[in-house]
């Protein structure tokens, strides 16, 4: 038989073990004290002689053992000490404990079988030690059940217990898993935000870079003259896109640092250094942001695709100026991813960009809010079996797509019946 793992845990659990142990040893023992001076009382001796009481000391330290496997076979290790108590005194105590611990479990079926034998070894234990004249009593049979209801009443309030601070552990470790799951949401939405934003930043920018920089590798007979105009192309779009590119991460490490107090002005050597480099890096911080573009910059947009060699038309009805700044960024994003789209995957294909933001007839949303509508459309050239599809990771028309629906428009884009590819955008804004 497998040795209780009593000291598995901690101190705590030894001593608790002990200590339920002796309540239940002393308790036995002050019934067979008891019991042993009602018999000298009397003047009796009990059923099986006077040398019973030994006997009787030796079962009560065995049932009093036999605890240390009631959590492993809480059903058999009841029903063996109450059996026991039958002709045992000092058992009554590992007998109740025993109860008490089964009761926790709160299954009537147990109870109900462990009930049976707690009746009969009343009635035994009176005739083992006959105490009194008559063996069974209504006393008797009245105290019998209502210490089986009390140890089943402990038990039982001990178990409800447990389950209750076992539920509320079972929700601080959920709420903890919860708060987790939300954090790292956070986290890769945040990503996907800072992704898509260095898409549509650095993607227009790099397909120039791209495209002029593919010409000069198999173009052998350009002019020095326009080698150096498209490697001044090249550098510049280069230059924009790290300007750019230090917009987006600059977001990333605005952290406000700790006050510098007047260290950069008195120091003197390398102390003054440190300050003096301290004190730039701070009037750095605090250079006003370059505004972002919009709406209004898209004639600059259009001056460099076609300065590229894309064929690119804008038309626009109404003034952009009443555009909301949030809605015409939306929009400008949009146009610049397409035409960088069209750049790559469409050279050489005239692109038509059409911005609707007409003040007398405007667009209206279906709940009467201002909507400006943006179009983009592009022929598609054919290509060959053998040519290679330019390379794309598909996620700039899915990031334009939840930029207009986060805005609470809606974009599409496809084929037409024409074969052209369209893009159309509508982002509302209220009135």
């Amino acid at each position: 038989m497998p040795l209780p793992r009593v000291a598995r845990t901690s101190g705590g659990h030894v001593w608790g073990e002990t200590w339920r142990l002796l309540v239940a040893f002393v308790f036995g023992l002050a019934v067979w004290a008891a019991v042993q001076a009602q018999l000298d009382y009397r003047g009796a001796d009990p059923a099986f002689g006077k040398n019973w009481l030994l006997v009787d000391l030796a079962l009560g330290v065995a049932s009093t053992v036999l605890l240390l496997w009631r959590r492993r076979w809480p059903l058999a290790v009841a029903v063996i000490t109450a059996a026991v108590s039958g002709i045992s005194s000092v058992s009554v105590g590992a007998s109740a404990v025993a109860l008490v611990s089964l009761a926790t479990r709160r299954r009537w079926r147990e109870l109900a079988i462990v009930a049976v034998p707690w009746t009969l070894a009343g009635i035994s234990h009176a005739l083992v030690y006959p105490t009194e004249g008559v063996a069974v009593t209504l006393p008797n049979i009245v105290i019998g059940v209502l210490s089986f209801a009390v140890s089943v009443a402990i038990g039982w309030a001990i178990g409800e217990r447990r389950a209750f601070v076992a539920s509320l552990h079972e929700r601080a470790l959920t709420a903890e898993r919860e708060q987790s799951m939300r954090v790292v949401q956070a986290q890769l939405g945040e990503r996907a935000r800072i992704a898509r934003e260095m898409h549509d930043v650095l993607a227009h920018r790099i397909s120039l870079v791209a495209m002029h920089s593919g010409a000069l590798a198999y173009r052998t007979d350009l002019s020095p003259q326009e080698v150096r105009d498209t490697a001044e192309i090249v550098r510049d779009s280069a230059n924009r896109a790290l300007t750019e590119l230090r917009a987006v991460l600059g977001v990333l490490r605005d952290v406000p640092g700790p006050e510098s107090g007047a260290v950069g002005g008195v120091g003197t050597g390398a102390a003054g250094a440190v300050g003096a480099d301290s004190a730039d890096r701070q009037a750095v911080r605090q250079l006003p942001e370059p505004p972002q573009p919009t709406l209004r910059d898209l004639d600059i947009l259009v001056a460099e695709a076609t300065s590229a060699g894309a064929l690119v038309a804008l038309e626009r009805s109404g003034d952009v100026a009443e555009v909301p700044d949030a809605v015409s960024r939306s929009a400008y994003r949009i146009v610049q991813e397409c035409l960088t789209n069209a750049r790559k995957h469409a050279p050489g294909a005239r692109a038509l960009v059409r911005i609707d933001v007409d003040a007398d007839h405007g667009r209206r949303d279906h709940d009467g809010r201002r909507a400006v509508l943006v179009t983009v459309r592009n022929g598609i050239p054919p290509r060959g079996e053998s040519e290679p599809a330019p390379p794309g990771a598909g996620l700039g028309l899915i990031g334009l797509t939840e930029r207009a629906v986060l805005g609470g428009g809606e974009l599409t884009y496809g084929r037409d019946r024409r074969g052209d590819f369209l893009v159309s955008a509508r982002l509302p804004w209220a009135s």
